[in-house]
């Protein structure tokens, strides 16, 4: 008998270009989501730069490269604290990116039985 599903919310706020925490919460979040889980990905503050097109400057580039791709592939969004960056270097792979208010964040976190907190 299959169990109900525990939504799982992974709220990422870590910098990826100055720490390898980040790109950790992504590599979680990818194992959890491939055993056929509920689980959705907050980007807030500097954690948006995971979804830059130049991964080189980040710690740890070429595996979020890799992840962000697996995630992509199983139709996973990351939910970005605020509007999302207009740059031009940033998300040009068109991984899908819902906007998030702090209240929505609020709203997800009371939602989720699991977190994890990076």
């Amino acid at each position: 008998m299959a169990s109900p599903s525990q939504p799982t919310l992974v709220l990422i706020s870590e910098d990826p270009r100055v720490s390898h925490r980040a790109n950790e919460a992504m590599r979680i979040a990818l194992g959890i989501v491939a055993g056929e889980n509920d689980v959705s990905i907050v980007l807030t503050g500097p954690a948006v730069h995971l979804l830059d097109d130049e991964t080189d400057d980040l710690v740890d580039g070429d595996d979020v490269a890799k992840f962000r791709a697996a995630l992509r592939k199983l139709g996973v969004p990351f939910h970005i604290d605020g509007a999302p960056a207009a740059a031009a270097d940033w998300n040009g792979d068109r991984h899908p990116v819902v906007p998030v208010t702090a209240a929505e964040i609020a709203t997800m976190l009371s939602r989720a039985t699991r977190f994890l907190v990076f």
